[in-house]
């Protein structure tokens, strides 16, 4: 802080006081220059400035008078005390606004004087800043606070003080992100941190942060930029309104409709006329309307009525649909398919569509009766199937019409009709009294009535004399230009009429008086349209209300445990049991298990369960707990006389678990597996009803059983009537089905007392557990030592020593072909010590996970080189931890080079057999090394494992439900998961952990992993809550062990709704069907789809492709090569299609017996991975398993005799409907550019669009951009009118990327998309709330009752397994339409 001296009190009166603020303040401040300031003067000569000048300066003053001073005593202080007191030795307020604006290089302040309401003083500043080029000056408004805080606290007693309150103010406007408040005099200072901050608070909340900018001139101009911009806007805009007002066009029913740029890009929806007669005709056959019964409120109904009656409707038709139909849209539907389409709205009608007109015949005569025919408002398909029937004759024909429109038996058509005197009088009777209005015909007479139509059209009845006149009715009808149903309303209540009162005497007079005196009211009030849909449709089968809900056949459930002491069964068991402890084999496996650390805690743990509903075992790896545990507990069951009724089931993450264990345990219990002890995993299983005792299942398949029990809480309690005990095993890893089990099981065991759960840990965290379940039952807790040799942590840094491995070089990039190489390794399964090395390829490196980590294959090869010489001779295997697939077949590759290693995977992506080579010992001499992910962690133990490498890495899927993304990120593991990879290689002796990471890095690592329900997508978790029954499905999930987000659970249920799963909070049959398939959603659809359609080995291979990965490899060397192979079989129908058609020529080589080593080869040639294939075609029948356990398939379905359910397999048109129906909503809309012509000698023929001038746009991301690995990357052109592209995959990089492409057209989309909306204006349809389909309503009504008719039918399917679904009347016209795009062909 500067300090100057105080002014000299009492300065001679004489001199002349100074103007300047700085004399104000009473301080020497000439050394602040002000541009082009000329009256400054420079520091040092300035005289002292006193309380006199400073007075003067202010304006007026009561102590100055007449430039003499008063007298001493009525001195007031000088302004450095007023302002701050007498022991301020700091600058004031003005002089520090001074400084502050002359280092900001802005004009000297202007200081304003006011008054507030009370009389006081209030200050403002005015700050101005001027161009040192231009010399324009800006001028800012005067920074003043606020006026309400003016004149509430800001006034001052003097004009002095209030300038340098609004110094202090304005300092603080253009200062406050500084401390500068320390400069000022405590009142102000006070002010400062107060009231002023509060103004800026205030300001902010109001939208006037501007206000407190530092440089006020520059967030002047910025805001007035920003002003300038959205004023251009609002132009912009209002130029765009006013060119659209001119554009804007009148429709025949009135309403102005303007132009729609996004419209008017849509594709078009044609349906061939043959196509549509077949539809509607299914649909008035068949449709069901209001399935759930549903009655409107009668307010709900009036606004129906209201906004029918608005977009052109009739009341009388409105209120009818309203008195059908459960809401607005299938109100809107019903009128579209009921009503005439000369009577519809016009909206609702295609361009230049004129109702009633047909193209040209070839039979002009049969067209003249056909027009004759409906002039009296028949359908014209009706007129035309009705004369087929009549053999041509047109008499007969109108007979059968009336009796159509009458609901009389069709029986009643007259033959020739014949002439009787009684007709023959009445007609001259009636031409002289009508004269020129009345004329004969050959078959009858026409009579013009004297009543005209509101439009001032004539009104003619024709009259056509029947065989028994009059005692029966003739065939009339009235032709007058009304619409259609109105004139059969006007017949139908004439013959009515007519049919009560007349008959038997002469009627025509009278028929002629009733019609011109009921017509005008008909008119208005014309009568319900159902009846007359006889005539207007060519079924003459009323439509459906409602239907009936379908029969649900019984659930068997096994028969509840009796618990009865020594039946005979039980008593035999436990002989056996006896008898078989003497044996010494199997003494010798006791002895064995006695060595474990559970054996001691036997009777602990046998008291737990005895005495809990709940029992926890903890125990570390290697304590013993998964083997031994189920067999304490049957065991106990056996020696008390319960053996009879022992049934444990223990359940186990992954399917090699349940392997190993099940093998475990029944060799030390000397059984063989499937007897005694047993296992079920998906499409495999080894058990005995009655006989097996403990069975080991994947969690999967337990939750199997209690999803398809039969869909009510009640069933999931039954289907566990026989299961004495639950296990389940590694509760600790938080899987989501182990969460979604317990949930389940908490709720049964809250209705079942004497059902025992165990849950078994590998981790000492059991409290949670306890607290989740001591609400409904007693909970037991046991915890186990683990029994593992001692473990020699080794970090990167010490590795790295004892390697010699100088650490990673540049990096070169690694081929994506390397990723799709899995299983092409070639390995050594013999051979000794004398193996020669082979040639090392260059050094590889993986691709850096999320956080940028990169796994160095090299290194790991360097370390199992090292520890296969330190342990020399010795025997002993080497466990690598990797977080992928991929990374181990790189890792194996890297082995590769290495020699006298016998190198094996382990993931669970192998089957049962690949997996269970790892516990097998190695072939002599050589040392194995298995390369595995997470899944030989806990529950499997290879027993000669002495050393881990571990890379510290695990692969989690995490979801992001705001943006609805699903990633499966590599990052680093958690200290628990690394604490129990560590103890995998102190199993069977002290070993070794090379930690391929730093102290520093395991110390940053999660403690455990977040529970697997808080970070994938719930979609299938909820479909299986809904399926068993489940109303409330959010507070179902919100009961879990961690419940998940809320907003995962409604981003799931509104997937579920829009894949067509869910409708209206309820299951539809293909939700039912999918909700029984093990798979991700689109795959199950896309099998219930090729089940449905003929077409399922396509469909499974599809499937099957999706869940493994794609067959084609492309080498860095060879891309080119390898793209021209690839579209070789893609033939532009896109990538499932390419990999579709590989596998099949693949699969026929395969079954026409081609030797193995010559398909290589032909792999090979096509740049196709064998191994992915063989996958695939596992993965396929583990599908078609499946579908057989489920009932959609017959048992025992095989490739080679299901032709039935394979017809189309070779329709590409209708798999590519099948994969966009089952991959909704997940597409793009592609948009073309326009069209460019060349001129040819056949005159001018449109170009395909370059590649790169197609453009795709989806829902959520708007545009995106097709991979490049695609085989469509290059495509122009695509088949068969394809204008939307179905996606499996998307990825978000520098671009939106999409995968896995299928093109397909606009009836694949409005078949099998999402719901189908009209939008009122006419132009068009509106299909998932965001694509848009130009094309006529009636075409939407149409496809969305063709889905309800095809839903029906697979709720059909779920009741009825072996109903044949691929040749139905609804099938067989889906699979035409989205084959010919809606066409007849």
């Amino acid at each position: 802080m500067v300090n100057k001296p105080h002014a000299q009190r009492g300065s001679k009166a004489g001199k002349k006081p100074s103007g300047t603020a700085a004399t104000a303040n009473g301080e020497d401040t000439s050394y602040i220059v002000f541009g082009k300031d000329e009256k400054a003067g420079k520091k040092g000569k300035q005289p002292p400035v006193t309380e006199s000048a400073a007075s003067t300066r202010g304006g007026k003053s009561k102590e100055v008078v007449n430039g003499a001073p008063q007298p001493e005593a009525e001195k007031k202080p000088d302004t450095r005390t007023l302002i701050a007191g007498s022991s301020w030795t700091g600058k004031l307020p003005m002089t520090l606004f001074n400084e502050h604006c002359q280092k900001q290089r802005w004009d000297k302040p202007e200081y304003t004087m006011h008054r507030n309401k009370g009389g006081k003083h209030v200050g403002g500043v005015i700050i101005r800043q001027r161009n040192q080029k231009t010399q324009e000056v800006t001028q800012l408004p005067e920074i003043s606070p606020p006026r309400e805080y003016n004149n509430e606290k800001g006034g001052q007693d003097s004009a002095v003080e209030a300038r340098h309150f609004a110094a202090t103010y304005a300092l603080f406007r253009v200062g406050n992100m500084k401390n500068l408040s320390m400069a000022l005099p405590p009142q102000y200072r006070d002010l400062w941190k107060g009231d002023f901050q509060e103004l800026k608070q205030a300001a902010i909340a109001q939208g006037q942060g501007h206000l407190y900018e530092a440089d006020p001139f520059l967030a002047v101009k910025h805001r007035e930029e920003a002003k300038a911009v959205k004023e251009k806007e609002r132009a912009e805009i209002a130029k765009k309104k006013q060119q659209t007002e001119k554009q804007a066009t009148v429709t025949l029913d009135g309403q102005i409709r303007r132009p729609d740029k996004g419209w008017g890009k849509s594709p078009w929806a044609e349906m061939g006329v043959r196509t549509r007669r077949e539809v509607e005709h299914l649909i008035r056959s068949g449709a069901v309307w209001n399935v759930h019964g549903i009655q409107m409120s009668m307010t709900d109904r009036r606004n129906v009525v209201e906004r029918l009656s608005r977009i052109g409707f009739r009341t009388s038709h409105a209120e009818e649909a309203a008195d059908v139909c459960a809401d607005f849209e299938e109100a809107l539907e019903w009128l579209l398919i009921h009503m005439p389409e000369d009577d519809v709205p016009k909206w609702a009608l295609p361009e230049n569509y004129l109702a009633g007109v047909a193209l040209a015949a070839s039979d002009l005569q049969k067209e003249g009766k056909i027009k004759r025919l409906a002039a009296a408002g028949y359908s014209r398909d009706v007129c035309s199937d009705i004369l087929d029937g009549c053999d041509g004759v047109e008499s007969k024909a109108a007979f059968a019409l009336q009796h159509r429109l009458l609901g009389d038996e069709a029986t009643g058509a007259s033959n020739e009709p014949g002439i009787s005197d009684l007709w023959e009088e009445e007609q001259a009777t009636l031409e002289a009294i009508f004269s020129e209005r009345y004329s004969g015909t050959s078959d009858g007479c026409i009579i013009q009535l004297e009543l005209q139509t509101p439009s001032r059209e004539p009104i003619r009845l024709r009259v056509r004399l029947s065989k028994s006149y009059p005692t029966d009715l003739p065939a009339m009808a009235v032709e007058t230009p009304l619409p259609a149903y109105i004139k059969l309303s006007i017949l139908r209540q004439c013959l009515l009429h007519a049919k009560e009162n007349f008959l038997g005497e002469m009627m025509l007079f009278n028929v002629l008086d009733f019609l011109e005196q009921e017509i005008p009211r008909i008119i208005d009030t014309p009568g319900r349209l159902q009846s007359i849909a006889g005539a207007t449709s060519t079924s003459n089968e009323p439509s459906s209300k409602a239907s009936s809900a379908p029969r649900k056949q019984p659930k068997r459930h096994p028969r509840m445990i009796t618990w009865t002491k020594d039946t005979n069964i039980s008593q035999r068991l436990r002989a056996e049991w006896c008898t078989k402890q003497s044996r010494p084999d199997q003494q010798r496996m006791l002895q064995a298990r006695q060595g474990l650390p559970a054996w001691s805690l036997r009777d602990a743990i046998v008291a737990s369960v005895m005495g809990n509903q709940v029992t926890i075992i903890s125990g570390e790896t290697g304590s013993g707990k998964s083997t031994q545990s189920v067999q304490f507990i049957l065991d106990d069951l056996i020696d008390q006389g319960l053996g009879e009724h022992a049934n444990i089931v223990c359940t186990q993450p992954r399917r090699i678990s349940a392997l190993g264990l099940a093998d475990r345990v029944a060799d030390e219990r000397c059984a063989r597996v499937g007897d005694e002890v047993g296992y079920t995993i998906r499409g495999e299983s080894k058990q005995r009803a009655g006989m097996t005792k403990i069975t080991f299942v994947t969690t999967g398949v337990l939750l199997r059983r209690l999803q398809t029990s039969g869909g009510s809480a009640e069933d999931v309690v039954a289907s566990l009537a026989d299961v004495s005990h639950v296990v389940i095993d590694e509760v600790h890893e938080r899987s989501l089905d182990t969460d979604f089990l317990l949930v389940l099981l908490r709720d049964v065991l809250a209705k079942r007392k004497d059902l025992k759960l165990v849950l078994m840990s590998a981790t000492l965290d059991a409290d949670v557990f306890e607290a989740y379940f001591d609400r409904v039952s007693s909970v037991g807790r046991v915890e186990i030592a683990g029994r593992t040799h001692p473990v020699q942590d080794i970090h990167l840094e010490e590795v790295r020593q004892l390697v010699g491995y100088g650490g990673f070089d540049a990096e070169e990039d690694a081929s994506d072909t390397e990723d799709n190489l899995a299983g092409d390794f070639a390995l050594s399964g013999g051979g000794g010590r004398q193996q020669q090395q082979r040639p090392k390829p260059r050094k590889q490196y993986g691709p850096p996970g999320h956080d940028g980590h990169t796994i160095d294959y090299d290194f790991i090869a360097q370390t199992v080189k090292h520890i296969d010489a330190e342990l020399g001779r010795e025997d002993g295997g080497i466990l690598i931890f990797l977080p992928g697939t991929m990374e181990i077949d790189r890792t194996l590759r890297s082995l590769a080079y290495l020699p006298n290693l016998h190198a094996l995977p382990l993931h669970a992506g192998l089957q049962s057999a690949e997996q269970k080579r790892v516990f097998a010992r190695p072939p002599r001499g050589l040392r194995k090394v298995v390369c595995a992910t997470n899944v030989a962690e806990t529950s499997i133990t290879i027993d000669d494992i002495v050393a881990v490498i571990d890379t510290g890495r695990v692969k989690e899927t995490t979801f992001d439900p705001a943006k609805n993304m699903v990633r499966l990120t590599e990052m680093w593991a958690s200290r628990a998961a690394c604490k129990q990879r560590r103890g995998r290689a102190g199993r069977v002796r002290a070993g070794k952990a090379y930690k391929l990471y730093t102290k520093m890095q395991e110390a940053r690592m999660l403690e455990r992993p977040e529970p697997e329900i808080r970070r994938v997508p719930l979609e299938q978790l909820c479909l299986s809550v809904k399926a068993m029954g489940v109303t409330d499905v959010p507070a179902f999930l919100a009961s879990a062990l961690t419940p998940p987000e809320t907003l995962s659970v409604k981003g799931a249920i509104t997937i579920l709704e829009r894949v067509g799963a869910l409708d209206r909070n309820e299951l539809t049959a293909m939700g039912r069907h999918m909700s029984m398939i093990p798979a991700d959603l689109r795959v199950s659809k896309l099998m219930v789809y090729g089940a449905a359609f003929g077409c399922l080995d396509a469909c499974l291979t599809i499937a099957a492709t999706l869940t493994v990965k794609s067959p084609f490899v492309s080498p860095q060397a060879k891309r080119d090569e390898a793209k021209a192979a690839k579209a070789a079989f893609g033939r532009g129908q896109g990538d499932l299609m390419c990999d579709l058609r590989a596998f099949e020529e693949w699969w026929d080589r395969r079954s026409n017996g081609e030797q193995t080593s010559s398909l290589r080869r032909w792999c090979d040639d096509n740049f196709l991975n064998h191994q992915t294939l063989v996958d695939i075609s596992s993965n396929r029948n583990q599908y078609s398993s499946s579908l057989q356990e489920i009932g959609f398939l017959p048992p025992g379905h095989q490739r080679a005799n299901a032709e039935a359910y394979n017809r189309h397999n070779d329709s590409d048109a209708l798999l590519r409907a099948l994969v966009a129906g089952a991959f909704q909503p997940q597409l793009a809309r592609i948009e073309f550019p326009s069209k460019k012509y060349v001129a040819t000698a056949a005159g001018n023929v449109a170009q395909d669009p370059e590649a790169h001038t197609i453009k795709y746009f989806n829902e959520e991301n708007g545009r995106v951009f097709v991979h490049p690995g695609s085989t469509l990357f290059s495509e122009s052109s695509f088949p068969a009118n394809s204008v939307f592209m179905s996606y499996f995959t998307k990825m978000a990089t520098s671009k939106v990327f999409i995968r896995d492409l299928t093109p397909f057209n606009v009836f694949s989309l409005l078949m099998f998309g999402g719901p189908v909306t009209i939008d009122p204006e006419g132009r068009g349809l509106l299909v998932d709330g965001w694509v848009r389909v130009q094309g006529w309503a009636r075409i939407g009504v149409l496809v969305s009752r063709l889905r309800m008719m095809l839903d029906d039918l697979l709720a059909r399917k779920v009741d009825e397994p072996g109903l044949e679904m691929s040749e139905a009347d609804i099938v067989r016209i889906v699979r035409r339409m989205v084959t010919f795009d809606g066409l007849d062909r």
